[in-house]
This record gives C-alpha cells, sequence and structure tokens, in this order.
C-alpha cells in the first residue's frame, strides 16, 4: 500500500519533527537542523528517509539543497486517513440524526410555541390601552 512508507517514515519522533519544519515552506537542511537535538548529517538522513518515502522533494538552490513537503507523496497518505474521517463524519451524522426529535414532535412543539405567543400578545395590548385610557 502506498501509505506503508509515509506512515513508517513518519514513525520516527525525529524525523516527524524534520518533517513538520518543513510546514512553513522549503528549507534547506542547515535551517531545519537548528535547534535540533541531532547534528546536520542525522538530519540529512532523515531527509533521505522522508523523500523515498514520498513526503519530500528537493532542488538545487545553488550550492545547497533545499528540502519542501511533497503535496503528490501526501495524496495516499491523506486518502488513507480520509476514509477514518469520512466514517467518523457519518456516525456523527447518524447520531445528531438519532437524538433529533421527530418532525411531527417538532411541529407540535411549533404549534404550543406559537398558541403560547398568540395568547401573550393580546393580553400585552390590552394592559398598553388601558393605561393609555388612564391618563
Amino acid at each position: 500500500m502506498a501509505y506503508d512508507s509515509a506512515l513508517a517514515a513518519l514513525a520516527d519522533p525525529t524525523r516527524r519533527e524534520v518533517f513538520e519544519r518543513l510546514r512553513s515552506g522549503p528549507r534547506a537542511v542547515g535551517e531545519i537542523a537548528e535547534e535540533m537535538p541531532v547534528s546536520r548529517p542525522a538530519v540529512s538522513q532523515h531527509l533521505k528517509v522522508l523523500k523515498e518515502a514520498g513526503l519530500v522533494a528537493d532542488r538545487a538552490e545553488g550550492a545547497r539543497r533545499v528540502y519542501y513537503i511533497d503535496p503528490h507523496g501526501l495524496g495516499p497518505l491523506r486518502k488513507w486517513l480520509d476514509q477514518f474521517w469520512d466514517q467518523a463524519l457519518l456516525a456523527f451524522q447518524a447520531e445528531i440524526e438519532r437524538s433529533r426529535p421527530a418532525p411531527e414532535t417538532q411541529s407540535r412543539e411549533k404549534n404550543d410555541e406559537s398558541h403560547h405567543h398568540a395568547r401573550a400578545r393580546p393580553q400585552k395590548r390590552s394592559r398598553q390601552r388601558s393605561s393609555r385610557t388612564r391618563f
């Protein structure tokens, strides 16, 4: 399966951190390695694994390599993850529909509300009229 290598590559926490540092845009190895607890050569090795998994790509910029997240490589992983999201949304929708009152109950409640409001309005008007007549 196409997403297996992506999941295996992201299983390592340091590799995940390298991958996450590319979220904000393309970076050179030195930039990625800054403030990481591993050496530049180690970061290069992690990038090699991510590249083999299809998660990152690189391009030459002068004498250095710049790495970026490869959206095409994320496709199979995203497709695999989306199936869980779709199932979760369907389950959520089913729960909402299950807990929603039946349509006839809703219309009955609506009618009860409108009768209550209809009765309340004339009383307010009659009080207003009576207060006007006192003056």
